[in-house]
């Protein structure tokens, strides 16, 4: 099979190697140079034999940042003997869509495929997906599009029903370190002639340090030999101070309004549901590590108290407003060991969700049941007229009944009597409060004759 030379922008002519990052000179140029997706590209693996093959799709390939979107979509094209067009939705509006798909005309008219790449396509709007359509039905062009956001939410459905969706995953350490030591040996594309000397240790630091990204991973690599110790004619060496001047500015993979910023306080608020005082910590550590505004997270904190601690222990409210108000006095970064706490608590603290599923249920009733009829005894008597009409007329004062409270007064519309919404557990205050209730509702049942 012959195959057509490729540029990640789609030009006739390719950049001078030499000028190119190591990331780039290092692209897998088929398919036994990728490393990790084995479920997808494995061998065996049904897309690989697509791909070897010839007979490609159109597809979405969603995936975090460095883990190989791009290659995949230059494999595509050079598979399947096509020519390659990129465009960003970053950079590109529809003018640039119309002519990337002009030109993909003009090789169909030839009798050649065109392999369009279209990157971050979930910042196209619903009018620029739409422009692709025709396109991908006449075969036109092969789409491929790329994006770190999750397609369900993302993507016209008319678009995600034309394309295969294919998940890549981040990368581990070791597939890192392998593509690592493969740039270090690498004499044509890479750094073998260099003579690098890399110790296991480093190259695993470096490879910890992109955190799934294989093109950081690269970057600081390329970065840490151009700062590597030489030393007369011995090779360079890669140790651990020139790590610490590349590695200085680790960050991890943290997208403030994407899934995976969700993906992470839904992580934070299930440990604490599930009172695991470790994993909630870890959480909120991630998330403060990833930018995350410290006052959203105290918001957040404040709703685990009431839906998932609630009136088992009704001191978490206090202590999540109170460390809220810390943050707020105190700033970053003291203001975070508030949250901490707060995390750390809400987590050992026991847990009901039997007000918050009492309150849904309440409200779940009043929509279904409407503009039900106060009972006259409850509603309020301000003036003669209202008096003469009965308004108020039997109404028992509490304090005045034995114990406190009038247990055989009626207090819900006639349709609801005896409907119960409120079942405290056996956790925390709850265990008072549930047999406290119990008996109230055991007397009040007595009181109107149903015991």
């Amino acid at each position: 099979m012959s195959h057509s030379p490729l540029t990640p922008d789609g030009s006739l002519f390719a950049e001078p190697e030499a000028l190119k990052p190591l990331a780039e000179r290092m692209r897998p140029r088929s398919l036994d140079e990728v490393v990790g997706q084995p479920r997808l590209v494995g061998a065996g693996k049904p897309l690989r034999r697509a791909l070897e093959a010839g007979r490609v799709h159109s597809m979405v390939l969603w995936g975090p940042p460095g883990c190989g979107k791009t290659t995949l979509a230059l494999l595509v094209a050079r598979y399947a003997d096509a020519d390659f067009r990129a465009i960003s939705a970053v950079m590109s509006g529809l003018p640039e869509v119309r002519k990337a798909l002009a030109e993909a005309e003009g090789n169909f008219a030839r009798g050649r495929r065109t392999v369009l790449f279209v990157d971050e396509v979930h910042r196209f709007n619903k009018a620029q997906q739409d422009a692709f359509l025709p396109h991908i039905e006449r075969g036109v062009i092969l789409f491929v599009g790329a994006t770190t956001e999750n397609p369900s939410f993302e993507l016209n459905s008319a678009l995600l029903s034309r394309c295969r969706v294919h998940v890549l995953e981040a990368l581990s350490p070791d597939d890192i370190v392998q593509a690592l030591r493969r740039a270090l040996e690498d004499t044509e594309r890479g750094l073998g002639g260099q003579e690098l000397e890399v110790p296991d240790d480093a190259l695993r630091l470096i490879a910890e340090a992109a955190d799934g990204d294989v093109r950081r991973a690269l970057t600081l690599l390329e970065i840490a030999a151009e700062l590597a110790d030489h030393t007369g004619s011995e090779p360079g060496r890669i140790d651990q101070a020139t790590l610490e001047q590349v590695l200085a500015d680790r960050t991890r993979r943290f997208d403030k309004g994407g899934e995976q910023f969700y993906d992470q306080i839904s992580a934070l608020h299930k440990s604490v549901r599930s009172s695991d005082p470790d994993a909630a910590v870890y959480w909120l550590c991630r998330m403060l590590d990833g930018g995350c505004d410290p006052l959203y997270l105290a918001r957040r904190l404040t709703r685990m108290a009431v839906e998932d601690i609630g009136l088992a222990e009704p001191r978490a409210w206090r202590m999540a407003l109170d460390a809220w108000d810390t943050y707020e006095r105190l700033g970053s970064p003291e203001g975070e060991l508030g949250l901490a706490q707060l995390a750390i608590w809400l987590a050992i603290a026991p847990k009901s969700n039997a007000a918050y599923t009492a309150y849904n249920q309440a409200r779940a009733v009043v929509a279904q049941t409407g503009t039900l009829d106060v009972p006259m005894h409850l509603r309020n008597a301000p003036t003669r007229l209202m008096k003469g009409l009965g308004y108020g007329k039997g109404y028992q004062y509490d304090h005045d009944a034995e114990g406190g409270i009038a247990l055989d007064q009626q207090l819900l519309p006639d349709a609801l009597v005896g409907t119960e919404f409120y079942q405290p557990v056996d956790r925390g205050l709850e265990i008072k409060l549930r047999e406290k209730l119990s008996a109230l509702r055991e007397a009040r049942r007595k009181a109107r004759g149903e015991g």
